[in-house]
């Protein structure tokens, strides 16, 4: 029975999908994309100070491990053979900072993760170093010059870590974005490891030239960066070195692309003008462009979407990101603890139906695409005193939906030819309520994969079809056909219009928070520096204390 039951599965393919909050192994049958088996972990993030927010390298690679070790496990529990298994795909959060000592293996610093806003004054000095005629830093990278990519991050380990300089002077740093971190790990590490990227990473650095797809000398020269640190540059569908431990020792790891390009190639968006939104920790919104770059006019990235093999051409896309969705549900878990797990603000959400005019501007990193306001922080606006936490659970899910709203709209304009549906994948999609407030805010429906693990699929659909390994069709007509869910809006136009206005008006409260010194400095005004937290329990009290002078009970 069980040797029919591995003959039935042929070929299978793993996906490492580490993420801000979790790290997941994924198996998937490369004939049928069906999902096998998987294990997830929980990654701890770290905020040291006001607007920090680092991970420990190691913790992160441990992860990778354990979750390998347990859904191997589970795959021989469903009698299911793991030498079936004939790659490995990587998808990873993108831009979180490592650099880490070759001869020891050993970080010399916590990963500086993507949110992370300790390099804000370093942007506002570089900034003026940039030519108003001339920026060449956006026409070479696609990116604006923000916190959010990695050059910056490494430029700051660089002047204020002694480790790293030592080591760089010593030539025995090496630097990486996640994917460059596990991959070096684990092919070998310091025995050998192969330190690598793809284009889809490399392309969030700051520092490579998404037309030539090289690193750029006048780049790293702008942000002092010595080159010799930097990681190969390889296509995201090629095999760069074999697993040198645990259960799948002797892999094939030959599939590598940050998460939201892994997330547009498990959503089959190989077009042009094919677009996906994902919602994890931030919300990603990405358009296919094909082979030209288009950038764009209403604040969005150009980027690196993929390049499926070494002889195979480059894909660029358009995209919107939004620092902070799922992330905000963490907070009111960890932070204010109205509920106790990520599911239950579904419930909460449903218990009342509405926000009550309650409106909640989650800019806990500033504000990202279309605004690129780094002052920004987050507020909660339009309480009254029949505002409990269910409405604000309830302003937290459509704090998501309007800001899909705003980057669907910015591509929109850029691109000429509104999206007629948006194809979603993501964590947070299995909340139906966000769902259908998605369809409801932007006017057009609203489509989920019935498996919704995408960004892993992508990664899988890489490794699987690597030259070398072969066993991942990516032809049109060899692709599965994906289930689909479909939300249609439910409110008039008007409605929809209405509430997004208001949204709107809340977010211009929030920008300007921040205004004399950044978190870098270590020392912003009181009053800029003092959480969202303090803002509402502030209220409450002032609250409290005028029910109580005025005599009421």
């Amino acid at each position: 029975m069980a040797a029919a039951k591995k003959a039935v599965l042929g070929p299978l393919v793993g996906a490492v999908d580490q993420g801000t909050s979790s790290t997941r192994f994924l198996v998937f049958n490369s004939k049928t994309a069906e999902l096998l088996s998987h294990h997830q972990v929980e990654i701890k993030q770290e905020f040291p100070r006001e607007g920090w927010v680092e991970q420990d390298p190691k913790e992160i690679l441990q992860s990778v491990y354990e979750c390998i070790e347990k859904t191997c496990e589970k795959l021989g529990q469903l009698n299911i053979d793991i030498s079936n298994i004939k790659a490995i795909g990587v998808s990873n959060q993108r831009e979180t900072t490592v650099v880490w000592d070759k001869l020891t293996g050993e970080p010399l610093y916590n990963a500086l993760v993507w949110l992370d806003l300790r390099t804000q004054s370093t942007v506002e000095n570089l900034s003026k170093r940039i030519p108003g005629n001339n920026n060449f830093v956006k026409s070479k990278t696609g990116l604006p010059l923000s916190t959010y990519f990695s050059a910056v991050k490494l430029r700051w380990l660089l002047d204020n870590v002694r480790k790293v300089q030592k080591a760089v002077e010593e030539n025995r740093a090496l630097f990486g974005t996640i994917d460059s971190w596990l991959i070096w790990s684990l092919t070998g590490g310091v025995n050998g490891g192969v330190h690598c990227t793809d284009v889809t990473n490399a392309s969030r650095t700051m520092l490579f030239n998404i037309h030539s797809l090289e690193w750029d000398k006048e780049l790293c020269e702008f942000f002092e960066i010595p080159m010799e640190i930097l990681p190969n540059v390889r296509s995201s569908s090629e095999i760069y070195g074999l697993m040198k431990a645990g259960a799948l020792e002797g892999v094939p790891i030959s599939g590598c692309l940050g998460d939201q390009s892994a997330a547009l190639v498990g959503q089959m968006c190989f077009q042009d003008g094919q677009a996906k939104n994902t919602y994890g920790t931030g919300c990603f919104l990405l358009c296919n462009t094909g082979h030209k770059c288009v950038f764009s006019e209403h604040g969005l990235l150009t980027t690196v979407a993929y390049k499926l093999g070494r002889d195979k051409p480059v894909y660029y896309a358009l995209e919107g990101s939004v620092a902070i969705a799922g992330a905000v549900i963490r907070w009111l878990r960890d932070n204010l603890g109205i509920i106790k797990s990520s599911e239950e603000i579904e419930k909460l959400a449903k218990e009342v139906g509405t926000s009550y005019g309650c409106y909640f501007v989650p800019a806990f990193s500033g504000l990202y695409a279309p605004y690129w306001e780094p002052s920004a922080r987050g507020i909660i606006c339009g309480l009254t005193q029949f505002t409990n936490k269910c409405h604000i659970a309830f302003a937290a899910l459509e704090a998501v939906c309007f800001q899909t709203r705003e980057i669907l709209d910015a591509m929109n304009r850029d691109c000429g030819i509104p999206l007629s549906h948006l194809q979603v994948d993501g964590g947070m999609t299995s909340n139906k309520i966000l769902m259908q407030l998605q369809a409801d805010i932007l006017y057009i429906p609203v489509v989920k994969p019935s498996m919704p693990e995408t960004t892993a699929l992508g990664a899988a659909m890489a490794a699987g079809a690597a030259e070398g390994v072969g066993v991942w069709s990516l032809e049109p007509e060899d692709l599965s056909a994906v289930t689909m869910e479909r939300f249609e809006p439910q409110i008039n136009a008007e409605e929809s219009e209405i509430r997004y206005s208001t949204w709107k008006k809340a977010v211009m409260k929030s920008i300007g928070w921040v205004t004399t010194q950044s978190p870098e400095s270590g020392d912003p005004s009181i009053f800029c520096s003092l959480p969202l937290g303090f803002f509402i329990v502030s209220s409450m009290v002032m609250f409290i204390g005028a029910r109580y002078i005025s005599g009421i009970p």
